[in-house]
């Protein structure tokens, strides 16, 4: 790659380049949606080049590690690992759902790996890192959907790197009994479950999961441990509404939710949800202003916000916007601190 900038997408391929078998083999009879070449400039990033970058990738490869920021194909990719920022994906890399925005793998998973937990707090450990964010897919071929093993994960992080901090974006746990509080009971600092999208999308969208069981997942999290901190995010540009959004941003509220991101949709490959538009700039400082109106203590809202871009950054603001909240003071949109734009 010889350009300074690249298109914030993957490759457009069903096929997983590294093992030869179809990624996505729920999409591969399915015809192809239109994907748009060029994306707006505010979209574009810089390619990964530097050695902190190569040095984070090694240390995943050390440790038999899964990322989201690759398997999603993240567009901040670059800019993260460069600053040795990762987002831990456990329960392997295959995912049973199949939701038609995801480009992480689907199909039938491996066998646990039963020493992952170990070698995430092992890389954590060695990347230094102040805050990670521990990210799974779905795995409903587990009794527990996988709610054992983040539990394990955060035990060993705590051991190997007391010092840092810890967000766990889980899956819904749909019908599995116990499940969330197990996590919770493991005592991390952020509990992030993404509702994606709004109600009337999710039959085309994410049609594994249901709006109000993830939205409820959200809510028991606070009625199970009310100092946690929880946050939700939602990708705009798949066809939604403006009322649409902010009805849901009154449906997260309802539940409690202290910190919500917004970002766009961008299309992994031709057999993936279309992208409806690429939503302006000014409409996430407009959607950041109406949530911070409406009670939430950050708000990270930008065309290239990812759940755990700066994530370590937006907990310090979080902890502090709580605190000053519990002192009487406003948090209003003039505490907003968008993500910075890539580039």
């Amino acid at each position: 790659m010889t350009e300074a900038t690249r298109e914030a997408t993957p490759p457009e391929t069903v096929a997983d380049v590294t093992t030869g078998r179809v990624r996505h083999p729920e999409k591969a009879h399915r015809p192809d949606n239109p994907v748009q070449k060029r994306k707006p400039a505010w979209i574009r990033v810089k390619a990964p080049t530097s050695a902190t970058y190569h040095e984070t990738r090694r240390i995943m490869r050390e440790h038999n590690l899964h990322t989201v920021c690759e398997e999603a194909a993240c567009p901040n990719i670059g800019e993260c690992w460069s600053k040795k920022h990762a987002t831990m994906m456990i329960l392997g890399s295959v995912c049973t759902r199949a939701c038609s925005f995801c480009n992480v793998a689907t199909g039938r998973p491996d066998l646990l790996d039963p020493h992952e937990p170990e070698n995430v707090a092992q890389s954590v450990a060695k990347l230094g890192l102040s805050h990670v964010v521990v990210t799974s897919v779905d795995r409903d071929d587990l009794p527990d959907g996988g709610a054992g093993h983040f539990a394990e994960t955060i035990l060993r992080i705590r051991k190997a790197s007391p010092g840092t901090t810890i967000e766990v974006l889980t899956p819904d746990f749909l019908r599995k009994k116990d499940a969330l509080a197990m996590v919770v009971g493991a005592k991390p600092d952020v509990f992030n479950h993404n509702l994606e999208t709004v109600p009337r999308l999710y039959g085309e969208v994410r049609p594994g999961a249901r709006y109000f069981a993830s939205l409820r997942l959200l809510q028991q999290v606070k009625e199970l441990d009310p100092s946690m901190f929880t946050k939700s995010g939602i990708m705009v540009g798949l066809g939604e509404g403006r009322e649409e959004v902010l009805q849901l941003m009154d449906d997260l509220r309802s539940a409690e939710v202290d910190f919500m991101t917004i970002g766009q949709y961008l299309q992994p490959t031709p057999k993936h949800h279309v992208v409806d538009r690429f939503v302006e700039p000014d409409e996430f400082d407009a959607y950041a202003r109406f949530a911070y109106a409406k009670g939430f203590l950050m708000v990270s809202s930008s065309p290239l916000t990812r759940s755990s871009y700066f994530a370590g950054d937006d907990f310090r603001r979080l902890r502090d916007a709580r605190d000053r909240r519990l002192r009487g003071e406003t948090v209003s949109e003039a505490d907003a601190v968008a993500a910075p734009a890539a580039g």
